[in-house]
Formats: C-alpha cells, structure tokens, sequence
C-alpha cells in the first residue's frame, strides 16, 4: 500500500483523508512493527506540530478499521503494522528483539484452533514464535 491506496483505504474505510493520517500511514508503510512514540516523532517530522492525542487517536481509527494491526508481543510496547490481510505471524528475536514476519504454515484463518468452548467465535489467531532471527542467528555460528 502507498501513497495514492492510503486515500483509497481510508475513503473504502469510511474515514476521512488527513494529513496526520496519511503521515501515520506513511511512518507505518516505511518501517514494519514501529511503536507510537517512533510514529509520533516521525510524523512531527513530517508535518510540524501534531500532538500525541492526534497520532493516538489516529493508531485507534486506523486499527479499528483494520487498516493497520496492533500487536503487544510478551506485555511490550504496542507495535504497528499495515494489516495486508494475509494471515502471517511473527519471531520475537531474543537476542535483538526485533519482530519479523512469518508466514502462517497452514494459510486459513484462524489457523490455530481451541477446543470446543461453547459458542465463540474466533477471527484469528496471533502466533509469536521465540527464537533467534536470521542475522543473530548467523552471528551464533
């Protein structure tokens, strides 16, 4: 997602298009798994003066129409992403912390299923793999 489709993603989604939006976007599009404090410094680099209610209340917006997704691997800081709709899961690197991408092994949604419980429903299922990243996992060697 870019530039022109953030407008079109906010528009589908029934939001208006704004500047601090499109910034958040933006930040968010650039850099995967990004807290709000690395978004809010970004986006008052990039329009002046926002306050951090305004990036707050944009993260909440933007989550809750499923244009981006909000994760909080182990109790942490909560970390943004462009929700791309495809099911993927992540590595907590415990050397670096970094957060990485991981494709789901099976492809549906929800790809993890719990025992009968009566009558929920589930979206989807959030995996946090832990382990070593690819680069940390080089330096081992």
């Amino acid at each position: 997602m870019n530039g022109p489709d953030f407008k079109e993603a906010l528009r589908g989604a029934g939001l208006r298009v704004t500047s601090p939006r499109l910034a958040v976007l933006s930040t968010i599009s650039r850099r995967q798994h990004v807290d709000a404090e690395t978004i809010i410094s970004d986006v008052r680099t990039q329009l002046g003066k926002v306050s951090q209610q305004t990036v707050y209340d944009t993260l909440h917006a933007l989550s809750g129409v499923g244009i981006l997704r909000c994760m909080t691997p182990d109790g942490g800081a909560s970390l943004y992403e462009i929700e791309h709709h495809d099911n993927h899961h992540h590595l907590l690197c415990r050397n670096c912390g970094r957060l990485i991408d991981v494709p789901c092994a099976t492809g549906d949604v929800p790809c993890i299923h719990p025992p009968e419980e009566g009558d929920i429903t589930i979206d989807f299922a959030e995996v946090i793999y832990h382990g070593l990243c690819a680069d940390c996992t080089a330096q081992d060697k």
